[in-house]
Formats: structure tokens, C-alpha cells, sequence
């Protein structure tokens, strides 16, 4: 198989969230161990029951090396506006749910790593499969936990093969929620009786209001390595529909910011748990961090060269890096396809870059493992 077919044959496998990836991933295993890779397979069920598949697979000698990773659920591929899961090629590029984000990757990461010369081999490969990235990188946490492979061996370096359009990623930023619960009586308001959440909460809400203008002007709270430079603070509210002439006897705000790497994360969460604190609020703190890898770090450098360009970038969005980062010291971002594309209709990789995400994955094999 060529790295386009293996794309073709992964795409026409639905294997949204909601459902299993079991299907695909025996696909991804069967592969890897014709071609002598040892296979950790770690499976669970989800809260509906459902069988959830993540496995490692390992070549070469000792420990250490060089890990490639990616996952192979995919969002809903809202079938009645587009042939979703029928892969078609038009003109340079290929079109199907999961073509950048991230079978597309996927099959890349498979094809550079079953194309080498093992025997030639210093450190080892691995590829790793996770699944639910799209609903909470649930698995990429599970895996990081229960993987024998990852832990006791300890990759020095790590692809994430998400879709960058080939540039190198060194860091992305993380994400934090926040909630934030009043308790009040509830009762008519013309008895006088009730005691609002609502009011209660509220002059929470307005230091929150005030210090989201300090976290936009304040330096501190920034990092000019990203576009925007600002954490995207953001509020919601609700008093679970109670009508209007009812004093809520529960109001919940929810936070929620985007973590960087050296802008006051920490000083954030202690703030909103300090003022909650004051106004006898509940708080309940959910904090994915950060991912960020040394720009000069040798991964990094490595994957310019590859790639002939002059530096590596930042992004906003995620990725199944912030749990793996546990298991693999350093960990660079970088994939074919343009993330603006996934999980839309007529969702596309170019098949240029598809074919030098082959060459590139196998040039980091080549210069960091033989």
C-alpha cells in the first residue's frame, strides 16, 4: 500500500466518536505487524458501553526513540450534505471525512515507519493510536496511563501528526474550565421568602467582568509566541430555566480560558478561586495545560530541516499531546492538511503533502533513530 490508498481504505471506515474505532485501527495493527512491530493494544468501554480501541506499536532496539502519534475517530460526517466516507480524488487533492484530520496523518506516520529498514535501526519507532480525541482526548489520557510500552520505554521525541499544512508546531495552548456554583431558596417572590442564587453570584461575575480587562491589557497574562496573544477568557451563566418570578435556589457560571506556556495560568485559577471564595461560592477547576517543546530542541530542528523552512510556529487549538507528553519527553506538532478544513463539509488533504509527510516522517526516522 502506498499512503494514498491506505488514506482511501482508512476514510471509507467510519469510525465517528460515537461509535468504535476498533474496525480501524485492527487495520493500522495488521499492517504494522506483518511488518514486524510488537503491539500493545489497550481497549475500554465508554460511558454508552461502546468499545474504544488505542494501541502502541514498537520497532527496534532499546528504549527511547521516536514516536508518532495520532488518533482515528473523527467528528460526524454529516453524510446528507456530502459523500463523507466515499474518498475522491479531485485534481491535487483528496476529499472525505478524516482526509487532514487525521487519516490522512495516520496513514503517512504507517507508511514512513513500515518503509525503513528496521534492521538498521538504533533506537526504536513506535506508533501510537488513540481514540475519543475529539470528545476529550480521552483516549491519549488512557493510553498515557495504561501503556507497559510507553512507560517503562519513554520515546526521547514525538510527532504529532496533526494537520499544520507541514510546518512544525512547537507549542499549543492548553485549556481551563471553571465552575462556579451559587446555592440559594427557591420560592415566589411575592412571599419574600426565597434567596436568589442569582444575586449571589453576581458580584462574582462582575470581578470576573473586571479582571478579564486586566488579563487583555496586563502583559503577564499574554504570550506574543501565539496568535491571538490573549487566553480568550470567556463567562457563561444559567439558573436552570427558573421562571421569573422564582428565586433560583441554584446558578452556575462557567469560565473558561485557554492556557499558555509563561502567562500566568496558575495566578488566574488562584484569583477566580480567591474571589469565589469570598462570596461563599463553590468552585470545581478542570485543567488541561499546555503543550510547549524547547524551539531549539533537536526534534524541532530535525523537522525544519525536513521541511526547509526557517522556524517553527504556535497554534491555538489541542491536541492529544497534552496527556502523551507524560510518556514522550518532547513532542512537535506536524502533519499534512490545513486544520482550517477539518471537520467541515468537503473536508480535503492535498495529495502533495500527503506524499511529503511520508518522506519527512521517514527522514525524522532516519536522523533520529539509525
Amino acid at each position: 500500500m502506498d499512503v494514498l490508498e491506505l488514506t482511501k481504505k482508512l476514510i471509507s471506515m467510519p469510525s465517528v466518536s460515537k461509535d468504535s474505532n476498533a474496525d480501524v485501527n485492527k487495520v493500522c495493527e495488521d499492517i504494522l505487524s506483518a511488518a514486524g512491530f510488537e503491539i500493545e493494544r489497550k481497549e475500554y468501554k465508554d460511558e454508552h458501553g461502546v468499545l474504544k480501541a488505542n494501541f502502541v506499536a514498537k520497532i527496534g532496539p532499546g528504549s527511547g526513540g521516536l514516536a508518532f502519534c495520532s488518533h482515528s475517530d473523527t467528528v460526524p460526517g454529516q453524510e446528507e450534505q456530502w459523500p463523507a466516507f466515499d474518498p475522491e480524488e479531485k485534481g491535487d487533492l483528496l476529499y472525505g471525512r478524516g482526509s487532514c484530520d487525521m487519516k490522512g496523518p495516520l496513514a503517512a506516520t504507517i507508511i514512513a515507519a513500515t518503509q525503513i529498514d528496521s534492521s538498521k535501526l538504533k533506537k526504536p519507532v513506535y506508533i501510537v493510536v488513540t481514540s475519543d480525541e475529539e470528545v476529550g482526548l480521552t483516549g491519549a489520557k488512557f493510553l498515557s496511563e495504561e501503556s507497559e510500552m510507553l512507560r517503562q520505554n519513554r520515546p526521547e521525541q514525538g510527532i504529532i501528526a496533526e494537520p499544520t499544512s507541514m510546518i512544525p508546531v512547537y507549542s499549543h495552548k492548553g485549556f481551563a474550565t471553571v465552575t462556579v456554583t451559587a446555592h440559594g431558596r427557591a420560592a415566589h417572590t411575592s412571599t419574600g421568602l426565597g434567596e436568589s442564587a442569582t444575586l449571589k453570584i453576581a458580584p462574582f461575575m462582575a470581578d470576573m467582568a473586571k479582571f478579564n480587562e486586566k488579563m487583555m491589557s496586563d502583559e503577564q497574562f499574554m504570550n506574543d509566541a501565539f496568535i491571538p496573544p490573549t487566553n480568550g477568557f470567556n463567562m457563561i451563566i444559567t439558573d436552570y430555566e427558573t421562571p421569573f418570578n422564582v428565586s433560583a435556589s441554584k446558578t452556575t457560571v462557567g469560565l473558561c480560558f485557554r492556557a499558555m506556556p509563561d502567562a500566568g495560568t496558575e495566578e488566574i485559577l488562584a484569583h477566580i478561586q480567591e474571589r469565589a471564595d469570598a462570596y461563599g461560592l463553590d468552585v470545581d477547576v478542570d485543567l488541561v495545560d499546555s503543550l510547549y517543546c524547547p524551539p531549539t530542541a533537536d526534534i524541532v530542528t530535525a523537522a525544519l530541516e525536513l521541511t526547509n523552512l526557517p522556524e517553527a510556529e504556535t497554534v491555538p487549538y489541542g491536541t492529544d499531546g497534552v496527556f502523551l507528553k507524560n510518556v514522550i519527553k518532547e513532542l512537535v506538532i506536524l502533519g499534512p492538511g490545513d486544520i482550517k478544513v477539518a471537520h467541515t463539509i468537503e473536508e480535503h488533504v492535498p495529495l502533495a503533502e500527503l506524499h511529503q509527510a511520508v518522506d519527512v516522517y521517514t527522514g525524522l526516522i532516519e536522523k533520529l533513530c539509525m
